[in-house]
């Protein structure tokens, strides 16, 4: 009979694989936070174009990101069954599907301008927009690549190389960023261009530290031997994972960056207030999504030992650490939100007080939700370890389709409630959800996996 974990020991395994997870995502949110710090200080129309660049190649990307997400639970499963031949064989199928969308992705990144223009968005940032894509959308292969071995190295609880190569890229892109778009150190001044270009450096850079790694530390798993040949069933197993799941995050980001195009038809100065709100939600967010993923991986050992007790005792101590970061979240963002908002701008901005009013009410309701948001993605990260993705993957677009966009036009329009009524929209949205896949986790799938804890 296996022992129990107890709550601290399960408080220690949780952190221990989660924390380098956590500095992973911070130091992969540092590379885009990096891009805004210097666009801001660059002039407020760049500001706004990244943003809703940002914004518009990150939903190509986090739906592509949905087959590096399903290796991790295939992968977590199969450690714990001590099955090799699956770890290699869902990874590479995971390499093969990543490379396929992002080749499938390129006509409209390159082509982004009419799309920007039917969104109504002013012409000249969605040309800047659209120019900059063209250079970082290249960055769509190795992006997704690197996200499908990161996840292989996480499931096998390598967490700490993933944390020091995400944090190598983001010193590259720092350097490079400050080089490209200000014609620092002799280097040409090529301002959202230099951006672009650090950006495909950047993953490049990360995929063949990966790769190295991956080689020389785990040869037994022979992950790019024979790599051109087929393998239909792992193919098919990861596909049909990995599209619900993208889907799922499709629903989310899509949520976010339609409240990006929301802002846009507000002026470029709502909408570079509502790049730098959602960028600080962002870095608390990295928290939550760090301890989701350790929860995916501990949910996928669990199913691979059909042990219940520790899911059960698992998810609840992941739930009350994100519950821990949520509240102190709320206290920062409401207590100091101007020194927050002020580190993306200059102090000479000529628009720096409007900018200021404006994203100090949409980090107020940053702070609202918070808790719901960190709720809903560790219900994720539950349910993908058990690799349960086609129901939530409803749930999500319900939550965030139906309810939160719609909400997010009617208070921000309707009621005239400008950006606050925007972010009021997501506010609900990621209520529903949270609330949905909880009751899923906990009513439905955690019952599936061996016998009730006694």
């Amino acid at each position: 009979m296996t022992k129990v974990m107890t709550y601290p020991a399960h408080f220690r395994a949780i952190a221990v694989l989660g924390l380098p997870l956590i500095g992973g995502h911070l130091a992969q949110f540092a590379i885009g936070l990096t891009d805004t710090v210097m666009l801001g200080w660059y002039g407020v129309e760049a500001l706004a174009a990244v943003t809703l660049a940002s914004s518009y190649y990150f939903v190509l990307f986090l739906f592509g990101a949905g087959f590096g997400w399903a290796v991790m639970p295939m992968v977590a499963t199969a450690a714990a069954e001590e099955d090799e031949t699956s770890i290699r064989r869902s990874t590479r199928m995971g390499l093969w599907l990543s490379l396929l969308y992002a080749a499938l992705m390129m006509p409209l990144l390159w082509w982004s301008y009419p799309i920007l223009i039917a969104l109504k968005q002013e012409p000249q940032v969605a040309q800047t927009a659209s120019e900059y894509l063209r250079v970082a959308g290249w960055g769509l292969f190795p992006a997704l690549l690197v996200m499908v071995l990161k996840s292989y190295l996480a499931a096998l609880e390598r967490t700490q190389i993933v944390l020091w190569i995400t944090v190598i890229a983001a010193v590259v892109n720092g350097v490079t960023n400050y080089a490209l778009i200000f014609g620092n150190w002799g280097a040409p001044e090529l301002g959202v261009m230099g951006a672009a270009i650090a950006s495909v450096v950047t993953q490049i850079v990360s995929l063949v530290a990966v790769i190295i790694y991956a080689v020389r530390v785990l040869p037994e798993h022979s992950l790019f031997q024979r790599f051109w040949r087929p393998d239909w069933d792992m193919f098919g197993r990861v596909l049909r994972l990995g599209v619900p799941i993208g889907l799922t995050t499709l629903a989310e980001v899509t949520l976010f960056a339609t409240s990006a195009i929301m802002m846009g038809w507000l002026g470029q100065v709502p909408l570079a207030a509502h790049g730098i709100a959602l960028n600080l939600a962002s870095a608390t967010f990295m928290v939550h999504l760090g301890l989701s993923n350790a929860a995916t991986i501990r949910a996928g050992n669990a199913l691979g030992r059909r042990d219940r007790a520790h899911l059960e005792r698992g998810a609840i101590a992941v739930t009350g650490m994100s519950l821990v970061v949520s509240v102190l979240t709320i206290i920062l963002f409401l207590t100091c939100a101007e020194p927050l908002i002020s580190l993306f701008m200059e102090a000479d901005n000529a628009q720096r007080g409007e900018i200021l009013a404006i994203g100090t009410g949409l980090l107020a309701m940053a702070a609202l939700f918070q808790l719901v948001d960190g709720a809903q993605v560790i219900a994720l990260g539950l349910l993908r370890g058990l690799q349960d993705a086609k129901v939530p993957m409803i749930m999500a677009a319900l939550s965030y389709w139906v309810i939160g966009i719609p909400a997010s036009y009617y208070f921000g329009f309707v009621q005239g409630m400008d950006g606050i009524g925007v972010w009021m929209g997501l506010v609900l949205g990621l209520a529903f959800a949270a609330v949905l896949l909880m009751a899923r986790f906990w009513m439905r799938s955690v019952r599936e996996v061996g016998v009730p804890a006694e």
